[in-house]
């Protein structure tokens, strides 16, 4: 399977520093976002742990297959399935272990969204609202779900979206990195096609670009023969419409191009 892909962050237009972090690690076919919380700075540390454990761990579990995992792996799921939460809940402990040693990142956290493409499919696991899109044949879909106390409302009521937008607490996640000594991640496996995107990122993406915003843009660029190899340019193109939109939040966004 081969693989193109870019990553981009931004501060945005009301926060004075970035506490999103991303990473990109091609020759394992991984790619991880990841929206920090916290005061102090901390949720910037928190997110660069995240990115950061999950990528060494993947880098040391390839490099020897007899490596000890920090975890059991999970019946029911495949290696590669186990391997992607097991380096998820290794940043989660991680997180948690630095903030109870200092005091002045006690509560500082972080969601996460990561995507591992194998021979055998792609897999993708997240915890928290940062989000996973799939976009084939000129189509949005959301392939993960916000662990939000507005997502779990509307599990059991029906809303407008009026009555969404004034959601008075739609910005409180139920889940997060760092928060306990374990965390439960949600992983599941998709069938990657020739010219699929794949698209990873913070919630001050999402939050600013509505899902039927964001297909129209990606259609737009992927229907432009001269831009719709610029996966770049695409992920910058996304973010500076959320800044216009307000970018009330730290922007981030990765796109991962299946090449036929």
């Amino acid at each position: 399977m081969k693989l193109f892909a870019a990553g981009v962050t931004n501060v945005g237009m009301k926060r004075a520093h970035n506490e999103d972090n991303h990473i990109l690690v091609p020759d394992q076919n991984l790619f991880v976002v990841a929206d920090g919380m916290g005061g102090h700075a901390s949720g910037e540390v928190a997110s660069e742990i995240a990115v950061t454990s999950v990528a060494d761990f993947f880098k040391m579990t390839a490099a020897d297959e007899e490596q000890t995992w920090p975890y059991k792996e999970e019946k029911g799921l495949k290696y590669e399935e186990n391997r992607l939460v097991a380096g998820i809940k290794l940043a989660n402990r991680r997180i948690f272990e630095t903030a109870q040693a200092d005091v002045r990142k006690r509560g500082m956290g972080t969601t996460i969204v990561g995507m591992l493409f194998t021979d055998n499919g792609a897999y993708v696991g997240h915890c928290g609202d940062s989000r996973g899109y799939r976009f084939r044949g000129m189509k949005l879909e959301l392939i993960t779900e916000d662990h939000s106390l507005l997502n779990d409302y509307l599990k059991n009521h029906r809303l407008t979206p009026e009555e969404i937008e004034a959601f008075p607490h739609k910005n409180v996640i139920v889940r997060a990195l760092g928060m306990k000594d374990t965390v439960q991640v949600d992983v599941s496996r998709l069938e990657p096609l020739p010219n699929d995107l794949y698209i990873l990122c913070s919630d001050g993406l999402s939050g600013m670009i509505k899902d039927d915003e964001m297909q129209t843009l990606v259609q737009g660029w992927q229907g432009d023969p001269a831009r719709c190899e610029d996966i770049d340019g695409l992920c910058n193109n996304l973010i500076n419409v959320a800044n216009k939109n307000g970018g009330t939040d730290n922007v981030t966004c990765v796109i991962i191009k299946v090449i036929p």
